[in-house]
């Protein structure tokens, strides 16, 4: 078994905050969350966008998959509600991709403006694991919740995840900064891995977005968005699409 020392190390991206104190990335000129509340976003864009908790309830297990991990706060906001939710799956397995990850220490102070994770976040950052390329396991709440982290570019990552998804977070940065996270290929490996009924949220309703995913085989709308944002998108996968890639 080789060590660490043997695979690959990804590039880390640094802690920077704009002058709200809302994290941004240098390297692609965007917010990772919006200036209205990370958690609040979160709720309305992704949990509410994916029809959840109602689609998870009573369920033996709910497979989400995000393009995206971020500062983690999706995960998090998902992690709450299930634990608060009597109905909830009885297994929770989250998968994100990541290629610029940050470093516990820096997810530890980004972390301190969401009060209401304290504990949730405690106990990702206590097993972070080692930023390396490939996929990292973080099982919490007994392995009821399953974490599956992969850093690495998504278009070389994704085909070799092995999931089936229920619910789709596409959180990748604006796609006229990081047009590759929202391109017809990936668009169509998201839907090589969809469950029957996947559905999918995201705040962007960029035409390109629209337009790939169509093409993907998923069939999506617009809805309110969150604060300031007008609209925001949702999709299902279409009953009779057929994919490959």
């Amino acid at each position: 078994m080789g060590s660490h020392a043997d695979i690959p190390s990804v590039e880390v991206a640094p802690l920077t905050l704009n002058p709200d104190g809302v994290p941004v990335s240098e390297k692609y000129g965007d917010v990772y969350h919006s200036s209205a509340g990370g958690h609040a976003q979160a709720r309305h864009v992704f949990i509410g966008g994916n029809g959840l908790p109602m689609r998870w309830a009573n369920r033996d297990h709910f497979t989400i998959l995000e393009t995206g991990f971020g500062l983690g706060i999706n995960f998090l906001a998902t992690w709450l509600a299930w634990r608060n939710d009597m109905q909830a799956c009885k297994a929770l397995n989250f998968v994100s991709v990541e290629k610029h990850p940050f470093s516990a220490a820096d997810l530890a102070i980004a972390h301190a403006a969401f009060p209401e994770f304290a504990e949730l976040s405690q106990q990702i950052i206590g097993c972070w694991p080692a930023l390396t390329m490939g996929e990292h396991r973080i099982e919490v709440d007994g392995g009821r919740v399953v974490l599956r982290l992969v850093f690495g570019d998504a278009m070389a990552v994704l085909p070799q995840i092995d999931v089936q998804v229920d619910a789709f977070y596409l959180d990748g940065f604006s796609p006229a900064k990081n047009p590759d996270l929202w391109s017809p290929s990936l668009c169509k490996m998201l839907a090589h891995h969809a469950a029957s009924g996947a559905t999918l949220a995201t705040w962007s309703v960029a035409g390109m977005v629209r337009q790939a995913l169509s093409e993907a085989g998923f069939v999506v709308a617009k809805k309110e968005g969150f604060a300031g944002k007008r609209q925001m998108l949702v999709g299902h996968l279409a009953p009779n699409a057929s994919f490959g890639y």
